[in-house]
Protein backbone atom coordinates (compact mmCIF):
# COMPACT_ATOMS: atom_id res chain seq x y z
CA UNK A 1 0.00 0.00 0.00
CA UNK A 2 1.01 3.74 -0.73
CA UNK A 3 2.15 6.50 2.17
CA UNK A 4 -1.32 7.12 3.66
CA UNK A 5 -2.15 10.58 2.94
CA UNK A 6 -3.75 13.35 4.89
CA UNK A 7 -7.33 14.99 3.64
CA UNK A 8 -9.19 17.75 4.19
CA UNK A 9 -12.85 17.20 3.34
CA UNK A 10 -14.74 20.52 3.06
CA UNK A 11 -18.56 19.76 3.14
CA UNK A 12 -20.46 16.79 5.33
CA UNK A 13 -23.29 16.26 3.08
CA UNK A 14 -23.76 13.13 1.00
CA UNK A 15 -20.98 13.79 -1.53
CA UNK A 16 -18.21 15.11 1.60
CA UNK A 17 -19.24 12.30 3.43
CA UNK A 18 -19.18 9.43 0.37
CA UNK A 19 -16.10 11.04 -0.80
CA UNK A 20 -14.71 11.29 3.30
CA UNK A 21 -15.74 7.43 4.29
CA UNK A 22 -13.80 5.77 0.93
CA UNK A 23 -10.93 7.54 1.29
CA UNK A 24 -10.76 6.30 4.97
CA UNK A 25 -11.82 2.92 4.16
CA UNK A 26 -8.57 3.17 1.80
CA UNK A 27 -6.02 3.68 4.97
CA UNK A 28 -6.11 7.35 4.26
CA UNK A 29 -6.03 9.90 7.31
CA UNK A 30 -8.81 12.31 6.50
CA UNK A 31 -10.21 15.48 8.41
CA UNK A 32 -13.81 16.30 7.54
CA UNK A 33 -15.04 20.28 7.58
CA UNK A 34 -18.52 21.16 8.15
CA UNK A 35 -20.13 24.82 8.73
CA UNK A 36 -22.92 23.64 10.09
CA UNK A 37 -24.06 21.94 13.28
CA UNK A 38 -24.80 18.82 11.60
CA UNK A 39 -24.50 16.36 8.69
CA UNK A 40 -26.60 16.29 5.71
CA UNK A 41 -26.10 18.80 3.85
CA UNK A 42 -29.65 19.23 1.40
CA UNK A 43 -30.65 15.99 2.63
CA UNK A 44 -31.06 17.60 6.01
CA UNK A 45 -34.16 17.29 8.50
CA UNK A 46 -35.70 20.51 10.21
CA UNK A 47 -36.96 18.96 13.70
CA UNK A 48 -40.15 20.89 15.33
CA UNK A 49 -41.83 20.08 18.98
CA UNK A 50 -44.45 18.00 16.10
CA UNK A 51 -42.05 16.03 14.27
CA UNK A 52 -39.47 16.41 11.11
CA UNK A 53 -39.14 18.10 7.81
CA UNK A 54 -37.56 16.75 5.34
CA UNK A 55 -36.71 20.29 3.89
CA UNK A 56 -34.45 19.39 1.48
CA UNK A 57 -34.12 15.70 -0.68
CA UNK A 58 -37.24 14.50 -0.71
CA UNK A 59 -36.52 10.49 -1.19
CA UNK A 60 -34.24 9.27 -3.59
CA UNK A 61 -33.73 6.47 -5.81
CA UNK A 62 -31.31 3.25 -6.44
CA UNK A 63 -29.51 3.34 -9.98
CA UNK A 64 -25.55 2.92 -9.60
CA UNK A 65 -24.73 -0.38 -8.87
CA UNK A 66 -22.15 0.94 -6.18
CA UNK A 67 -24.70 3.04 -4.57
CA UNK A 68 -27.22 -0.18 -4.08
CA UNK A 69 -24.15 -2.06 -2.39
CA UNK A 70 -23.38 0.74 -0.66
CA UNK A 71 -27.23 1.14 0.90
CA UNK A 72 -26.61 -2.67 2.05
CA UNK A 73 -24.81 -1.33 4.99
CA UNK A 74 -27.45 0.91 5.86
CA UNK A 75 -30.83 -0.96 5.99
CA UNK A 76 -31.58 -0.54 9.48
CA UNK A 77 -32.01 3.72 8.25
CA UNK A 78 -33.53 2.89 4.98
CA UNK A 79 -37.37 2.13 4.06
CA UNK A 80 -39.04 2.16 0.85
CA UNK A 81 -41.61 4.84 0.56
CA UNK A 82 -44.73 4.95 -1.80
CA UNK A 83 -47.16 7.93 -2.47
CA UNK A 84 -50.70 7.71 -3.57
CA UNK A 85 -51.77 8.37 -7.10
CA UNK A 86 -53.22 11.84 -7.52
CA UNK A 87 -54.16 14.13 -10.47
CA UNK A 88 -55.02 17.63 -8.85
CA UNK A 89 -57.26 19.74 -11.10
CA UNK A 90 -58.42 23.36 -10.57
CA UNK A 91 -61.63 24.97 -11.04
CA UNK A 92 -61.21 24.93 -14.89
CA UNK A 93 -60.29 21.41 -15.35
CA UNK A 94 -56.39 22.31 -15.42
CA UNK A 95 -53.91 19.88 -14.27
CA UNK A 96 -52.55 21.28 -10.68
CA UNK A 97 -50.43 18.70 -9.32
CA UNK A 98 -49.56 14.96 -10.04
CA UNK A 99 -47.97 12.10 -8.79
CA UNK A 100 -44.36 11.08 -8.66
CA UNK A 101 -43.10 9.05 -11.71
CA UNK A 102 -43.73 5.44 -10.72
CA UNK A 103 -41.25 3.58 -12.97
CA UNK A 104 -38.35 2.99 -10.07
CA UNK A 105 -39.20 2.53 -6.55
CA UNK A 106 -38.55 5.73 -3.70
CA UNK A 107 -36.59 5.51 -0.89
CA UNK A 108 -36.13 7.57 2.55
CA UNK A 109 -34.25 7.25 5.52
CA UNK A 110 -35.30 7.30 9.33
CA UNK A 111 -35.89 9.17 11.40
CA UNK A 112 -35.30 11.15 8.42
CA UNK A 113 -33.47 12.19 5.08
CA UNK A 114 -30.61 12.96 7.09
CA UNK A 115 -30.11 9.70 8.32
CA UNK A 116 -28.33 7.97 5.83
CA UNK A 117 -25.62 10.86 5.73
CA UNK A 118 -25.21 10.41 9.59
CA UNK A 119 -25.23 6.61 9.50
CA UNK A 120 -22.48 6.74 7.16
CA UNK A 121 -20.53 9.73 9.12
CA UNK A 122 -20.04 7.84 12.05
CA UNK A 123 -16.91 6.25 11.47
CA UNK A 124 -15.52 9.56 11.37
CA UNK A 125 -17.53 11.93 14.00
CA UNK A 126 -16.54 8.97 16.32
CA UNK A 127 -13.34 7.18 15.12
CA UNK A 128 -12.65 6.25 18.78
CA UNK A 129 -16.01 3.41 18.41
CA UNK A 130 -14.44 2.21 15.63
CA UNK A 131 -11.32 1.29 16.52
CA UNK A 132 -9.41 4.47 16.47
CA UNK A 133 -9.65 5.44 13.06
CA UNK A 134 -7.47 8.20 11.57
CA UNK A 135 -10.09 10.52 11.07
CA UNK A 136 -11.82 13.57 12.96
CA UNK A 137 -14.63 15.72 11.90
CA UNK A 138 -15.31 19.56 12.72
CA UNK A 139 -18.54 20.97 13.01
CA UNK A 140 -19.37 24.66 12.91
CA UNK A 141 -16.63 25.25 11.17
CA UNK A 142 -16.44 27.21 8.30
CA UNK A 143 -13.04 27.12 5.88
CA UNK A 144 -12.52 30.39 4.63
CA UNK A 145 -9.27 30.24 3.25
CA UNK A 146 -6.91 27.48 1.13
CA UNK A 147 -3.23 28.92 1.42
CA UNK A 148 0.29 26.47 1.05
CA UNK A 149 1.55 24.86 4.81
CA UNK A 150 3.63 27.09 6.60
CA UNK A 151 6.19 24.67 8.37
CA UNK A 152 5.32 22.12 5.05
CA UNK A 153 5.39 24.44 1.62
CA UNK A 154 4.13 20.62 -0.43
CA UNK A 155 0.97 20.76 2.43
CA UNK A 156 -2.06 22.74 2.36
CA UNK A 157 -3.61 25.04 5.69
CA UNK A 158 -7.05 26.00 5.89
CA UNK A 159 -8.07 28.97 7.73
CA UNK A 160 -11.39 28.21 9.31
CA UNK A 161 -13.78 30.17 11.42
CA UNK A 162 -15.99 28.53 14.35
CA UNK A 163 -19.67 29.27 15.33
CA UNK A 164 -18.24 32.16 17.39
CA UNK A 165 -16.01 33.90 15.26
CA UNK A 166 -13.08 32.65 15.98
CA UNK A 167 -10.20 32.43 13.96
CA UNK A 168 -8.23 28.96 13.32
CA UNK A 169 -5.38 27.70 11.06
CA UNK A 170 -5.11 23.72 10.42
CA UNK A 171 -2.43 22.53 8.55
CA UNK A 172 -0.67 19.31 7.07
CA UNK A 173 -3.35 17.74 4.75
CA UNK A 174 -1.59 16.50 1.15
CA UNK A 175 -5.19 16.79 -0.60
CA UNK A 176 -7.97 19.10 -0.31
CA UNK A 177 -11.53 18.30 -1.64
CA UNK A 178 -14.52 20.77 -1.63
CA UNK A 179 -18.06 18.82 -1.81
CA UNK A 180 -19.98 22.21 -1.48
CA UNK A 181 -21.92 23.81 -4.15
CA UNK A 182 -20.47 25.06 -6.83
CA UNK A 183 -20.45 28.65 -6.30
CA UNK A 184 -18.94 28.67 -3.18
CA UNK A 185 -16.23 26.64 -4.53
CA UNK A 186 -15.23 28.91 -6.87
CA UNK A 187 -15.52 31.73 -4.82
CA UNK A 188 -12.89 29.94 -1.98
CA UNK A 189 -10.87 29.27 -5.29
CA UNK A 190 -10.60 32.43 -5.79
CA UNK A 191 -10.23 34.32 -2.56
CA UNK A 192 -7.60 32.00 -2.04
CA UNK A 193 -5.80 32.46 -5.24
CA UNK A 194 -5.69 28.45 -6.41
CA UNK A 195 -6.64 27.74 -9.99
CA UNK A 196 -8.22 29.43 -12.52
CA UNK A 197 -9.05 26.43 -15.08
CA UNK A 198 -10.91 24.82 -11.83
CA UNK A 199 -12.83 27.70 -11.41
CA UNK A 200 -13.33 28.06 -14.94
CA UNK A 201 -14.74 24.63 -15.53
CA UNK A 202 -17.36 25.50 -13.34
CA UNK A 203 -18.49 28.54 -15.65
CA UNK A 204 -21.67 26.09 -17.69
CA UNK A 205 -23.07 24.56 -13.98
CA UNK A 206 -26.54 26.24 -13.25
CA UNK A 207 -28.09 25.61 -9.86
CA UNK A 208 -31.42 26.98 -9.00
CA UNK A 209 -32.45 27.95 -5.37
CA UNK A 210 -35.79 26.81 -3.52
CA UNK A 211 -38.14 28.47 -0.87
CA UNK A 212 -39.52 25.45 1.19
CA UNK A 213 -42.59 25.79 3.71
CA UNK A 214 -42.79 23.14 5.95
CA UNK A 215 -46.74 22.97 7.98
CA UNK A 216 -48.03 21.48 10.98
CA UNK A 217 -51.73 20.81 12.35
CA UNK A 218 -51.34 19.05 15.23
CA UNK A 219 -55.46 19.52 15.40
CA UNK A 220 -56.23 16.80 13.16
CA UNK A 221 -55.28 14.40 15.71
CA UNK A 222 -57.95 15.12 17.35
CA UNK A 223 -60.69 12.58 18.18
CA UNK A 224 -64.04 13.22 16.42
CA UNK A 225 -62.85 15.88 14.37
CA UNK A 226 -62.93 15.18 10.11
CA UNK A 227 -59.78 14.55 7.95
CA UNK A 228 -57.93 17.19 7.50
CA UNK A 229 -56.61 17.72 3.74
CA UNK A 230 -56.51 15.08 0.54
CA UNK A 231 -55.95 11.57 0.00
CA UNK A 232 -52.96 11.63 -1.37
CA UNK A 233 -49.79 12.02 0.34
CA UNK A 234 -47.16 13.90 -2.38
CA UNK A 235 -47.42 15.26 -5.71
CA UNK A 236 -45.21 17.16 -8.49
CA UNK A 237 -47.47 20.52 -8.96
CA UNK A 238 -47.54 23.12 -12.05
CA UNK A 239 -49.21 25.68 -10.08
CA UNK A 240 -46.71 29.00 -10.52
CA UNK A 241 -45.52 29.45 -7.15
CA UNK A 242 -45.34 25.61 -5.83
CA UNK A 243 -42.79 22.92 -7.43
CA UNK A 244 -43.77 19.73 -4.50
CA UNK A 245 -45.64 18.53 -2.00
CA UNK A 246 -45.58 15.87 0.29
CA UNK A 247 -47.06 14.55 3.73
CA UNK A 248 -44.11 14.08 5.92
CA UNK A 249 -46.38 11.94 8.37
CA UNK A 250 -47.44 8.80 5.65
CA UNK A 251 -43.37 8.67 4.99
CA UNK A 252 -42.06 5.28 7.17
CA UNK A 253 -40.84 5.95 10.87
CA UNK A 254 -42.13 9.42 10.96
CA UNK A 255 -44.20 11.24 14.08
CA UNK A 256 -47.85 10.96 13.25
CA UNK A 257 -48.64 14.55 13.62
CA UNK A 258 -50.29 16.17 10.06
CA UNK A 259 -47.11 17.94 8.48
CA UNK A 260 -46.48 19.07 4.69
CA UNK A 261 -43.17 20.03 3.39
CA UNK A 262 -44.17 22.79 0.32
CA UNK A 263 -41.42 23.25 -2.48
CA UNK A 264 -41.62 26.41 -4.48
CA UNK A 265 -40.48 26.15 -7.91
CA UNK A 266 -37.09 27.09 -9.41
CA UNK A 267 -38.89 30.16 -11.20
CA UNK A 268 -40.80 31.14 -8.47
CA UNK A 269 -37.70 30.98 -5.91
CA UNK A 270 -35.21 32.41 -8.43
CA UNK A 271 -37.64 35.73 -8.86
CA UNK A 272 -38.13 35.74 -4.70
CA UNK A 273 -34.95 34.99 -3.60
CA UNK A 274 -34.52 38.26 -1.86
CA UNK A 275 -38.24 38.11 -0.40
CA UNK A 276 -38.80 38.74 3.22
CA UNK A 277 -39.64 35.14 4.84
CA UNK A 278 -42.96 36.27 5.82
CA UNK A 279 -44.30 37.33 2.48
CA UNK A 280 -42.65 33.98 1.00
CA UNK A 281 -44.74 31.75 3.72
CA UNK A 282 -48.09 33.88 2.88
CA UNK A 283 -47.25 33.39 -0.44
CA UNK A 284 -46.59 29.77 -0.61
CA UNK A 285 -49.71 29.19 2.01
CA UNK A 286 -52.17 30.59 -0.34
CA UNK A 287 -50.39 28.12 -2.90
CA UNK A 288 -50.50 25.13 -0.53
CA UNK A 289 -54.71 25.93 -0.11
CA UNK A 290 -55.04 25.99 -3.41
CA UNK A 291 -53.67 22.78 -4.29
CA UNK A 292 -54.66 21.06 -1.29
CA UNK A 293 -57.55 22.39 -0.13
CA UNK A 294 -56.30 22.81 3.21
CA UNK A 295 -57.19 26.33 4.26
CA UNK A 296 -56.59 25.57 8.00
CA UNK A 297 -54.29 27.78 9.83
CA UNK A 298 -51.41 25.72 10.56
CA UNK A 299 -50.35 25.62 14.51
CA UNK A 300 -46.67 25.42 13.26
CA UNK A 301 -45.36 27.35 9.87
CA UNK A 302 -41.91 28.35 8.53
CA UNK A 303 -39.62 28.92 5.56
CA UNK A 304 -36.39 28.14 4.68
CA UNK A 305 -34.47 29.20 1.88
CA UNK A 306 -31.64 26.86 0.03
CA UNK A 307 -29.47 29.54 -2.21
CA UNK A 308 -28.21 26.49 -4.16
CA UNK A 309 -30.74 23.38 -4.67
CA UNK A 310 -31.91 21.90 -8.14
CA UNK A 311 -29.44 21.77 -10.98
CA UNK A 312 -30.19 23.13 -14.31
CA UNK A 313 -27.49 22.86 -15.84
CA UNK A 314 -24.87 19.77 -13.99
CA UNK A 315 -21.50 20.03 -15.40
CA UNK A 316 -21.48 16.80 -17.38
CA UNK A 317 -18.42 14.70 -15.30
CA UNK A 318 -18.30 13.07 -11.70
CA UNK A 319 -15.97 15.54 -10.34
CA UNK A 320 -12.89 18.46 -11.06
CA UNK A 321 -9.54 17.19 -10.02
CA UNK A 322 -6.41 19.22 -10.46
CA UNK A 323 -3.83 16.43 -10.17
CA UNK A 324 -1.14 19.29 -9.66
CA UNK A 325 -2.20 20.77 -6.91
CA UNK A 326 -4.31 17.83 -4.85
CA UNK A 327 -7.22 20.04 -4.98
CA UNK A 328 -10.80 18.42 -5.97
CA UNK A 329 -14.31 19.32 -6.29
CA UNK A 330 -17.73 17.37 -6.19
CA UNK A 331 -21.16 17.29 -5.80
CA UNK A 332 -24.77 16.58 -7.36
CA UNK A 333 -24.01 19.30 -9.55
CA UNK A 334 -21.45 17.54 -11.40
CA UNK A 335 -24.19 15.05 -12.69
CA UNK A 336 -27.36 16.42 -12.12
CA UNK A 337 -29.95 16.74 -8.92
CA UNK A 338 -30.14 13.37 -7.04
CA UNK A 339 -28.93 12.06 -3.55
CA UNK A 340 -27.30 9.12 -5.80
CA UNK A 341 -25.54 11.76 -7.90
CA UNK A 342 -24.11 13.47 -4.96
CA UNK A 343 -22.85 9.93 -3.89
CA UNK A 344 -21.33 8.70 -7.47
CA UNK A 345 -19.71 12.17 -7.49
CA UNK A 346 -17.93 11.72 -3.99
CA UNK A 347 -16.96 8.60 -4.61
CA UNK A 348 -15.34 8.92 -7.94
CA UNK A 349 -13.84 11.45 -6.97
CA UNK A 350 -11.80 9.72 -3.74
CA UNK A 351 -11.14 6.87 -6.20
CA UNK A 352 -9.49 9.13 -8.74
CA UNK A 353 -7.57 11.17 -5.85
CA UNK A 354 -5.97 7.54 -4.17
Amino acid sequence: MTTPLHFAVVGAGMAGVACARTLLQAGHRVTLLEKSRGFGGRMSTRRSEFGGFDHGAQYFTVRDKRFAQALLTAQTVVRPWSANTVRVLDEFGHVLASSPPPSEPHFVATPGMSGLVEHWVQPLAHPELHGDLPARTLTETRVTHIERDVLHPEQWQLRTEDAEGGQHVLGGFDRVVLAIPHLQAHDLLLVSGHSPELRQSLAPVQVAPCWTLMVAYPQAMQPGLPHIGPQWNAARSVHHRISWLARENSKPRREPIERWTIQASPEWSSKHLEDDAERVKAKLLKGFAEITGIRATPTHAEVHRWRFAQTQQPLGRPYVYDKSLGIGLCGDWCLGHRVEDAFVSGLELALEMI
